[in-house]
């Protein structure tokens, strides 16, 4: 499964700049990565990981804005159609697992 985060924070005073950074940050620490500008997302291996992943962003909320979270499968994440642009190859980003023994 995946988290798709979408935020739209305001940034008009200090104040506000602070908690969007704070937020920011808090998804970057928590393993989020950015597909585009305020969206980002996240691997949730099960559906009560999934769960933990919201509770911790509700938690985490900033006081003003938008902030949208979507879960879908990996699927659904991989039949994403770039229209324009291409696929960030730097991550990788795939349903296998590695298992080392």
């Amino acid at each position: 499964m995946r988290i798709i985060l979408f935020f739209d924070l305001p940034t008009e005073t200090v104040k506000d700049r602070k908690m969007y950074t704070k937020f920011r940050k808090m998804l970057i620490n928590d393993g989020f990565i950015m597909l585009q500008e305020s969206v980002y997302s996240k691997l949730a291996l099960n559906p009560s990981i999934a769960n933990s992943i919201r509770e911790k962003i509700h938690k985490n909320k900033p006081p003003k804005g938008i902030v949208q979270m979507l879960t879908i499968t990996e699927k659904q994440y991989n039949s994403i159609e770039y229209v324009v642009g291409e696929k960030n190859n730097e991550i990788i980003e795939d349903t296998e697992r590695l298992i080392i023994l």
